[in-house]
């Protein structure tokens, strides 16, 4: 199929789309144009072992203080959790103490900033949808700002017509011809809006990345130091991976050695069973980055400014909400596939409680309750009554999926899950308030009216078992 890529140059260029975005877009334009689909075969990797953890790094803490002056964060804030029916930046959901995701990520930097007498940047890089809201809700954060801006935008790419490979025209909803091109775009977001350049002017040389949307992501003094005295160019943060982590991205080592990041969308359909063995695919990305910027901008000159990642194509209808509406490929990259293009990469196993992560309604009903608390240097952690890992709450996404709809059901707040294992909602079910939950419990109401569960009661075992 002999396809032109000026088509989708020219609608980038006539959106205002910077340069270096549209030849990151245009590399990997021409390896789907030349027939590559991204996927990663079980024959080219092999599971990794013998890892650092982060308990032995303690010996680095004090090279983390010093090598604070030097240290940024960014969060990823451009999501709007569609998924959980937000319209809005994701990370401005209340969901510990009346305190939103960017509440408590504000107070965590400013309680480090008071903590160790550093400057310590906070950054976001949000998405055109996300910015405004954002930057709102810090104004709220007095002394949050910096020596650098506190944001970013990252771009956006045309989606491609599925049929044709040309730039899909959607009249009825011109937004839906355009899709993020994941958080891979951090790099060139990084350098075409100038930001590189002004962390690196101001003495900048670390930078710990990850979610506006998991707060057990904070800068460890024991991680920077331990950076910072070995010059490693890149960190990846994974954990040990459990059966709730199957379809998420693994670490694997390619056969020439290096560590690569394999998500499921580059796994070939027919291995999709070997790629959910969590015990031969030990430990899963927790999607936090550690990053020398001056080793970044090293590798972005080097490369013309286009890192070259390994894609990710995803096929879906240009209207999420029309199946039968035209096939568009969008061609997106992973953040932490960069592990295999900086030379001397590492990853480091960290804690399952570094990964407190929302991304369904289950995973905010237990962050709103008793299983997780919020400390006084403003970390979410769990419960010290808590026994294990965080709990299982799967609900019914017919009746629970949107935000709206859990608080619907959960009107006077949520139920105890300190001593909770496992719970499972089929149905519809209401709660009424002061509900516990302890062990693992399993809801069903299969008819048409609601089960309602009465204030004060308690569910499952007397104590959670062995």
């Amino acid at each position: 199929m002999s396809v032109e890529f000026e088509p989708h140059r020219a609608k980038m260029e006539a959106a205002g789309v910077p340069a270096v975005a549209i030849e990151t877009f245009r590399y990997y334009f021409d390896r789907l144009r030349g027939g590559e689909t991204g996927r990663i075969a079980r024959a080219d990797v092999e599971p990794v072992s013998d890892l650092p953890e982060l308990a032995a790094l303690a010996p680095h803490r004090e090279a983390g203080r010093a090598a604070l002056a030097r240290a940024v964060v960014i969060k990823l804030n451009g999501g709007l959790g569609t998924t959980m029916g937000m319209t809005g930046a994701k990370s401005l959901l209340e969901v510990k103490n009346g305190l939103s995701f960017l509440d408590i990520i504000a107070r965590q930097v400013l309680h480090l900033r008071a903590a160790y007498g550093c400057r310590l940047p906070l950054i976001l890089m949000n998405s055109f949808r996300t910015r405004e809201d954002s930057l709102r809700a810090l104004e709220g954060h007095p002394g949050i700002a910096a020596d650098v801006p506190l944001d970013f935008v990252q771009h956006k790419v045309p989606r491609i017509a599925a049929a044709d490979l040309a730039p899909i025209a959607w009249p009825k909803q011109p937004a839906h011809e355009w899709c993020p091109p994941g958080h891979g775009d951090l790099y060139p977001a990084l350098l075409t809006s100038g930001m590189l350049q002004a962390l690196l002017a101001r003495g900048y040389e670390w930078a710990f990345v990850s979610n506006a949307d998991n707060l057990g992501a904070v800068l460890e003094l024991e991680i920077l130091g331990w950076l910072d005295r070995e010059r490693i160019p890149f960190l990846m943060e994974v954990t040990e991976r459990t059966d709730a982590d199957r379809k998420g991205g693994h670490l694997a080592r390619a056969r020439d050695g290096r560590l690569l990041l394999r998500e499921i969308a580059q796994c070939p359909p027919d291995e999709i069973e070997d790629f959910q063995d969590v015990r031969r695919w030990r430990y899963f990305n927790t999607n936090s980055l550690w990053v020398s910027l001056s080793s970044l901008r090293t590798l972005l000159d080097e490369r013309g400014g286009v890192l070259g990642l390994p894609m990710i194509r995803n096929e879906k209808p240009v209207d999420p909400d029309d199946p039968s509406s035209p096939r568009v490929i969008q061609l997106e990259t992973a953040m932490g596939a960069a592990i295999a293009v900086f030379a001397g990469a590492r990853a480091l196993i960290v804690p399952r409680s570094r990964f407190v992560a929302v991304k369904t309604t289950g995973d905010l009903l237990a962050l709103w309750s008793d299983a997780y608390v919020l400390t006084d240097d403003v970390r979410v952690v769990p419960a010290p009554a808590r026994a294990g890992g965080p709990p299982l709450v799967d609900l019914d996404p017919a009746y629970f999926r949107q935000v709206k709809d859990l608080r619907a059901r959960f009107p006077k707040g949520a139920p105890s899950l300190v001593d909770c294992r496992r719970l499972v909602v089929r149905g519809d079910v209401r709660f009424g308030g002061g509900v516990v939950v302890r062990g693992d419990v399993q809801l069903r109401q299969p008819g048409p009216d609601p089960l309602v569960i009465d204030d004060g009661a308690v569910l499952g075992l007397s104590s959670m078992p062995d």
